[in-house]
């Protein structure tokens, strides 16, 4: 391993090895506004010149373009590469702030289908149920994803925004080897259930939007105003207005932080989601997104930084104080279910 490749960690019990920092794809053709597929194509291979190796889509980004666009890298780097990928979330074409959410096993497998096909490949590394249908049972969504192993088209499960007690029934049905959910400075709740459930079960966590969907690198301070028409951000309620003002202002520590340490606020930022599995005594593998070479590389750095006790309580306030909730409608996260 040379000086600027990060280190490995296991997803699960039996699951695959993976860098220990891996890359949210969403941004390079979906949600967040205009990007340079050039830049984003350079992105990907840096990123796996630097170790990371698990590369995190969905079907319902951009209807399956970013399982599409995602295709070629994959194809060049398939053996080296762990992919990801989700069903069970669509978004009407007319309001993106809206979501379809579908766990029933003939949509599983249609879906299934669907994301093989788009990403040009025989199997699926990691396949995450990406939001729980409370209407459909999970052992019987589960249960479908368990025979679609059993048949070669996926390899290992994931869940993506469960509860804890969603977490255990999965997992009595077939092994999980990680649960995605939100978790950074800004969004601490599954704290609580989800992060001990995962640990006692042996299962890893995959943090999204480790940076707070960029808030937390400063990058923008409300996005009414500093970004464009088409990004999904301005419909997120701490982003906006008295919310976003009041947020900005939570920053300030994490900027002494990282004055401390030469390094920049999103560094400190994803330091800390790293220094989760330490913490909590388990396997944590963030997904920062980016779209851009040089983030990859800030960004990887970040998992050589480590954080004192004393900065580590400077920063522990943060979360509680956040204004404004994730989404606009919080049913589309497992907090409102535990």
């Amino acid at each position: 391993m040379t000086d600027s490749e990060i280190s490995k960690a296991r997803l699960g019990t039996g699951g695959p090895e993976v860098g220990v920092q891996g890359l949210g794809c969403m941004g390079m053709s979906w949600a967040y506004g205009p990007s340079d597929a050039n830049e984003s194509r350079a992105a990907l291979e840096r990123a796996l010149e630097l170790g990371v190796t698990l590369f995190d889509t969905a079907e319902g980004y951009g209807g399956g373009e970013n399982e599409k666009f995602l295709s070629p890298f994959f194809k060049a780097h398939r053996d080296e590469v762990v992919i990801a990928t989700k069903y069970g979330v669509t978004v009407p074409a007319g309001d993106r702030s809206k979501r379809v959410i579908r766990n029933d096993p003939p949509y599983i497998r249609q879906a299934v289908e669907g994301s093989l096909k788009r990403l040009d490949v025989d199997v699926i590394d990691l396949y995450y149920m990406h939001r729980r249908d409370v209407n459909v049972p999970i052992e019987e969504s589960v249960g479908t994803m368990a025979e679609l192993v059993r048949e070669g088209k996926v390899k290992q499960l994931g869940l993506s925004e469960v509860t804890a007690g969603e977490l255990r029934a999965a997992q009595a049905v077939h092994p999980i080897a990680a649960v995605q959910s939100e978790w950074s400075l800004f969004s601490r709740d599954i704290e609580a259930n989800v992060v001990p459930a995962a640990r006692e079960l042996g299962v890893a966590l995959v943090p999204y939007s480790p940076l707070g969907r960029g808030f937390l690198t400063g990058s923008f301070a409300n996005a009414d105003d500093d970004l464009s028409e088409g990004d999904v951000r301005r419909t997120h309620p701490r982003f906006l207005g008295e919310n976003a003002s009041a947020n900005a202002a939570l920053l300030e520590p994490v900027r002494a932080v990282a004055d401390a340490h030469g390094a920049s606020p999103a560094q400190v930022a994803l330091a800390w989601v790293q220094q989760r599995g330490a913490v909590h005594g388990f396997t944590v593998v963030p997904i920062p997104g980016t779209t851009k070479r040089s983030r990859v590389e800030e960004n990887t750095a970040a998992t050589r930084i480590v954080l004192t006790d004393a900065e580590l309580t400077l920063l522990e306030p943060i979360a509680s104080k956040v204004a404004g909730d994730r989404y606009p409608d919080m049913s589309f996260a497992s907090a409102g279910r535990e």
